[in-house]
């Protein structure tokens, strides 16, 4: 019951759809949703930026794999400053405590004010997520992979990763979730890091640039 209701949230039904949709008008090399892709962290030098009222909608994990063209991807802002990404390299690269972070000290206050944040109840829960990031950098650092996060999160392909569009051109544009996984890959300049597909601009399809996007770090 569980797994059914964590599908129904994921849209995992409308995803279903659209991967025959895209089959049929893509053939079999199609981007599919919640698609494992990967990409270097280092060429994502922009997030893509939503504008409603001049054609870039607003994307979330339930548009995975959608082929949408327009302008959007031309919507963008510089890849710089951002609480988590700066409190994460205070923390790995200054030594910075997680309790004295600004991150922290936000997420504290989320929990204040909503009861919960990214499935975190209690000051004791952020204590122990960011115990289990720890875990995660030194892994990294050791192996220089990143490991897929459906593979370890037991999720449908790579939904809950790294969410990255892909422009006209290939680009690819951060947005939403995943960043502390980002972070750490930035941060050790992997080779690839796994990601989840997010929108992608039918020029970037017609390309084939999927072809380079779903070869996994040699």
């Amino acid at each position: 019951m569980t797994h059914l209701k964590n599908a129904i949230r994921a849209g995992v039904h409308v995803k279903i759809l659209r991967d025959i949709t895209n089959r049929l008008r893509y053939g079999p090399d199609a981007p599919q949703s919640d698609e494992l892709i990967w990409v270097h962290p280092r060429d994502v030098v922009n997030w893509y930026k939503p504008d409603p009222q001049n054609g870039a909608p607003r994307f979330r994990r339930r548009h995975s794999g959608m082929v949408a063209p327009g302008d959007w991807d031309r919507s963008t802002k510089p890849f710089g400053s951002h609480l988590k990404l700066n409190s994460i390299r205070q923390h790995f690269e200054e030594g910075v405590p997680w309790e004295d972070t600004n991150l922290f000290a936000w997420m504290l206050k989320e929990i204040d004010t909503h009861g919960r944040i990214d499935g975190c109840y209690t000051r004791e829960d952020l204590i122990a997520r960011y115990e289990r990031l720890d875990r995660i950098f030194e892994e990294t650092k050791r192996t220089r992979r990143l490991r897929p996060h459906g593979s370890v999160n037991d999720t449908r392909r790579e939904h809950g990763g790294i969410l990255v569009h892909i422009a006209r051109d290939g680009t690819p544009l951060r947005d939403g979730g995943g960043m502390h996984r980002f972070a750490i890959a930035y941060i050790l300049d992997l080779e690839k890091v796994p990601a989840q597909l997010g929108v992608i601009h039918p020029d970037a399809v017609a390309s084939g640039v999927l072809k380079e996007l779903r070869k996994p770090p040699g």
